[in-house]
């Protein structure tokens, strides 16, 4: 039986939603310099060869995709402490571990000398790297998690996600742009030279910006609006979810959007080094005209999800990414025109992966109950294939040794061009999936009513078949 519709409730106060896009502001710097700094720290600052740069790359990226499931079950289950809801609680402890742990990340080992064998220095970033995810996954499971419960409308979904988004872009213009001025004023110094190497580790150490702790919404207002009188609602399990196609549709289209981003993310400097080689004033130029071109994008989400919908829009946003793959592979040489390449992929990755949340979010509907875990799910299958992706093309290098060789030109070029374009391709499979069987959830769960019950399933004495009335357009 389909379950009533919904009234849109409440809007969110303007200052509502700034609190809670700026309460990812610390995860989201963090997250830019490790994806795309990290290899060449490791790479050209350091000296690691391809396999240990990789290894602990994948290590970082197992761990947050093994914690981010497991944090999104304790925090479903979690009542929280003193004023800080389950939510906030999370995201506190999330922050401190990022604020504790990352600085390790980007400083050279402390008790390395030049015979250091490289095992050893594997060993002493490991902890670091995984209490740095562990701090990440807890920060971004619990921030996904407060969306539908601080909105109950589409609309207001897309909105709340894009505000994120903006935010998300500030923080990566942040660090790049102060990227950018490190290594200017490094340029202008004659005894440093153009390209990357030891003389840089001063400019990945620093300083990290606070914003990301700044507090969110109180959750104990602003919640989705009272259920009107009726029967009771079915209330979705963990392993409920398991049994619903529709999870695995948007999860797999959460994980070619998040390959696409985060790959991309990762090999820009790679390409723009050692393809195109230019001077490494590019690596902090061309990611900044992404996001700027990303943030621009973000403000015309909500206008053209109520226009077209929701899956036009992600293929809206496809279609450019593949212009990029495109452009990338047919056009050499490039110069000038790298900005409208970036601009290109700035645009179509924002336009993805505001929609591809916004699905999410569409996906869990009124049972904000167990949200944690969804969006926990959805981030354990992006992070496991990001690092494995990042370890098998870190193996199909072409270079016997860490410094890049001729072949380097064309393999770091079609390494933009695969991860971009063919992960489109099946990104639009299963779009085309999504508009054939849309997304809708039908369960078996136990009945209970409101939110507060949510907290205590075990409780539960009835069971009922509902179907949600969401359905993405």
């Amino acid at each position: 039986m389909a379950e009533p519709p919904q009234s849109a409730g409440p809007a969110l106060p303007l200052r509502a939603r700034l609190s809670f896009a700026c309460g990812h502001f610390l995860n989201d710097a963090c997250s830019a310099l490790w994806f795309t700094y990290l290899l060449p720290f490791l790479h050209a600052v350091l000296g690691y060869g391809h396999a240990a740069a990789g290894g602990l790359l994948l290590a970082g990226q197992a761990a947050d995709g093994l914690c981010t499931p497991l944090l999104g079950f304790e925090a479903d289950r979690a009542h929280g402490c003193g004023r800080c809801g389950r939510r906030k609680g999370w995201h506190l402890a999330g922050t401190t571990c990022v604020l504790v742990s990352f600085p390790f990340v980007f400083s050279p080992c402390l008790a390395c000398r030049e015979s250091t064998p490289q095992w050893a220095a594997f060993i002493y970033y490991l902890p670091f790297i995984v209490i740095f995810q562990f701090g990440w996954a807890a920060t971004q499971v619990s921030h996904l998690a407060l969306i539908p419960e601080l909105v109950s409308s589409d609309h207001g979904k897309v909105e709340l996600t894009a505000f994120r988004y903006a935010f998300t872009v500030m923080a990566n213009i942040t660090v790049y742009g102060l990227t950018w001025l490190l290594l200017n004023f490094q340029t202008d110094q004659p005894d440093h030279m153009e390209h990357l190497g030891p003389q840089d580790i001063p400019v990945f150490r620093e300083k990290t910006n606070l914003l990301g702790v700044l507090p969110e919404p109180e959750e104990s207002t602003l919640l989705l609006h009272k259920e009107p009188p009726g029967p009771p609602r079915p209330l979705l399990l963990w392993k409920d979810w398991l049994l619903e196609p529709s999870f695995y549709q948007v999860a797999v289209l959460y994980m070619a959007t998040r390959l696409i981003v985060n790959l991309s993310q990762t090999y820009i400097a790679m390409y723009l080094t050692n393809s195109l080689l230019l001077s490494k004033n590019y690596i902090a130029t061309i990611p900044l005209v992404m996001y700027v071109s990303g943030f621009l994008s973000s403000f015309l989400m909500k206008p053209v999800n109520k226009w077209i919908g929701r899956n036009l829009t992600y293929f809206v946003g496809i279609l450019v990414v593949l212009a990029f793959a495109s452009w990338v592979a047919l056009a050499r040489p490039i110069g000038d025109e790298i900005y409208g390449l970036a601009v290109l992929l700035g645009a179509g990755s924002a336009t993805i992966l505001v929609t591809s949340l916004s699905m999410t979010a569409d996906l869990i509907g009124t049972n904000t109950h167990s949200s944690a875990f969804v969006y926990g799910a959805m981030s354990f299958t992006d992070k496991m294939a990001n690092g494995l992706a990042v370890m098998v093309i870190q193996n199909l290098h072409p270079c016997p040794t860490e410094l890049c060789c001729p072949a380097c030109v064309d393999f770091y070029r079609w390494v933009m061009v695969l991860v971009t374009g063919g992960i489109a391709v099946a990104a639009v499979t299963t779009l085309c999936s999504i508009m054939v069987w849309p997304i809708r959830i039908r369960c078996r769960a136990v009945g209970l009513q409101g939110l507060s019950s949510a907290r205590t399933p075990e409780s539960g004495t009835g069971s009922t078949e509902g179907e949600s009335q969401s359905t993405v357009n």
